[in-house]
């Protein structure tokens, strides 16, 4: 595999298998494991940017040319525009997305008592429209309902589906991300959403990865209907790379290990691997916080994944909300 462009469903647009996303790259906190350290408590708003900036240029040069970012991740919007506009791209150049939905509200903080709140309502929607737009101009090219669920009604929710709907009538690409042990039955609910007649939702982001597995019948269903898949959390905020500690994972880890081995890969790109593997998967990001992490992911393009890996790798799975629950029990960091 290489890093040649395909078509994100029926989208029309153009992105690389790999993409980058900036939840670890706009804010002081997130729950990936060690991101502290990856940041090294250097948390200056410029020299934040200054970070980002070079994660983001690694990336050019690697041959990414998806970004996804979102009005939570803090300042990632803020820092993906400045980037793209002072390297003098061109929006034809590359694939931004971004999503709505949730506000960040850490206050630039590592521990804070809400990291961010969400609100799927129409007053958020214009709002944070507005706020992607004045950061992200021409550059935005896809526009997602920050995890979509049954709780927050959205799916119902006509004043949202319709300003939605009027968004994608003026060029907008439109998705949703997914979070939590329902996602294939919201999926499910959101293929039914349509506006006029006509489906409202172009792709889906979901976490799919070797522990978590659950939604891949009904990603494999989304991506036959026509819709882009993008993965999220491949690597499962750290757990998926010799970053998890945790006594209970020790033998899991040995498998890993044993197999990035036997392929002359690296843990992460292994688990990577296994994403792009699959084949209604459109891009699957890359959550890396510094230039190591993703040139070490970009290691997945060259891992010969088969068969024999698949089977033994099957076993690392974990009911759905045993791994919602410790993914929910990760520290901000």
């Amino acid at each position: 595999m290489d890093m040649a462009a395909r078509t994100l469903g029926v989208t029309g647009l153009q992105v690389t298998p790999l993409g980058l996303g900036l939840a670890a790259l706009g804010r002081p906190g997130y729950i990936n494991l060690g991101h502290g350290d990856d940041l090294k408590g250097e948390y200056d708003v410029q020299m934040m940017q200054r970070h980002a900036h070079a994660v983001l240029d690694e990336a050019w040069r690697l041959g990414l040319r998806y970004f996804d970012a979102a009005r939570s991740y803090g300042r990632a919007e803020q820092f993906l525009g400045t980037w793209l506009k002072a390297r003098g791209l061109s929006p034809a150049e590359v694939v931004v997305g971004s999503k709505w939905g949730y506000t960040y509200t850490a206050g630039w903080r590592v521990e804070a008592e809400a990291h961010e709140v969400k609100e799927h309502s129409l007053v958020v929607l214009e709002h944070q429209w507005g706020e992607s737009q004045a950061h992200l101009d021409d550059y935005l090219k896809l526009y997602q309902v920050h995890s979509a669920t049954f709780d927050s009604g959205v799916l119902h929710n006509q004043l949202v589906l319709k300003k939605l709907a009027r968004l994608k009538a003026g060029g907008a690409a439109l998705g949703l991300t997914l979070s939590g042990a329902n996602q294939a039955a919201v999926l499910a609910e959101a293929l039914c959403v349509q506006v006029d007649g006509v489906r409202l939702f172009d792709t889906v982001q979901a976490t799919w990865n070797l522990l978590e597995p659950s939604a891949g019948a009904a990603l494999a269903e989304a991506h036959a209907a026509g819709m882009g898949v993008i993965v999220k959390e491949a690597l499962a905020n750290g757990r998926l790379t010799p970053r998890n500690d945790d006594p209970g994972f020790t033998a899991r880890l040995a498998l890993l290990r044993y197999q990035a081995s036997r392929l002359g890969t690296s843990i992460d790109a292994l688990a990577l691997a296994a994403v792009l593997a699959q084949p209604w998967a459109g891009v699957v990001l890359s959550g890396a916080a510094t230039a190591e992490q993703l040139n070490s992911n970009v290691g997945t393009l060259a891992v010969a994944w088969d068969e024999d890996v698949a089977s033994a790798l099957a076993a690392l799975a974990e009911p759905a909300d045993v791994y919602w629950q410790t993914r929910g029990a990760l520290a901000w960091n």
